[in-house]
């Protein structure tokens, strides 16, 4: 099984008439089962035009009510990402993945406080995608790095998941899902919505947790995975172990008031009985003996 999206979805690309749009959806009709996932686009204006074979509506309600697209992904321009999560969500998609980057905070404040009594689940913004593999990839990863399994990925660094998935490949350890949530000061699912859905899915082994410096997330997190989780985790906090000269971490991840800080963040997640690394290239192998 999976979380979130798997065969069955049907997909809107917001924005596919763009250069970002239509390159990537390219990529993502051409992964596994995407000729039969990705079934519209949305570009105000263009409708009745066709990207990769697929037809362009003016709405998304319109793409849902010729389509039945049930899953958005958004690669509109920063200062239109939040008024098309909007659309997104008022037409009813049950999931909204926003890869756009640098949309303002103040946008996303509105738009979150408008998605309150909604039942959509919105990951991102910022953020890589999320990707069943051998079945659909929707967002920005390299879909050949992902081999199915049972072990759930969930990161709010997008390099970083590529990263872990790369390792658990090499050693014949299959992904079920894998989230990039991105890591903006205002987003979407955290790591412990992701968690619960791991938690619950019964294909689901093992989960990798990547988590960075801001915030407490990853402390909310630890302490719900400490009370209810019935699987192994393995944990990595970005912006501790570097090449020298760099700092691993994310734009949106700011320590402030003291809180999110690194060293408080590991040590919830081993409080947790979570094992975590310092060191990123140990990830997979940690997995690994936590199976075992």
């Amino acid at each position: 099984m999976s979380i979130l999206i798997n065969k069955t979805s049907r997909v809107v690309t917001q924005g596919i008439t763009g250069k970002t749009g239509e390159f990537h959806t390219k990529y993502c009709v051409e992964y596994a089962l995407g000729t039969e996932c990705f079934v519209a686009g949305v570009t105000p204006g263009k409708g009745g035009q066709q990207v990769e074979g697929i037809p362009v509506y003016d709405t998304v309600q319109e793409a849902k009510d010729n389509t039945g697209a049930n899953v958005s992904v958004i690669y509109v321009p920063p200062r239109f990402a939040a008024a098309a999560i909007d659309e997104a969500v008022t037409a009813g998609m049950e999931v909204v993945i926003c890869i756009t980057e640098g949309v303002p905070v103040k946008d996303m404040i509105i738009t979150r406080y408008k998605m309150r009594d909604r039942n959509t689940i919105l990951v991102g913004p910022n953020c890589p995608g999320v990707i069943t593999p051998d079945e659909i990839k929707i967002g920005i990863m390299p879909g050949y790095i992902h081999k199915k399994g049972p072990i759930g990925v969930v990161s709010r660094s997008g390099t970083l998941t590529y990263e872990v998935v790369d390792q658990l490949t090499q050693l014949g350890l299959g992904q079920s899902t894998c989230i990039g949530i991105g890591g903006d000061p205002v987003n979407g699912v955290k790591h412990l919505d992701v968690m619960r859905m791991f938690n619950e899915d019964p294909d689901t082994e093992g989960v990798v947790m990547v988590g960075e410096i801001g915030g407490t997330d990853e402390e909310e997190c630890a302490a719900w995975v400490k009370r209810h989780m019935s699987k192994p985790v393995v944990g990595f906090i970005a912006g501790v172990t570097a090449p020298p000269g760099k700092r691993m971490g994310h734009a949106g991840a700011i320590i402030s008031g003291g809180k999110g800080t690194a060293a408080e963040k590991i040590e919830a997640l081993e409080d947790a009985g979570i094992r975590v690394t310092r060191n990123p290239a140990d990830i997979g192998k940690l997995m690994r003996e936590a199976l075992s």
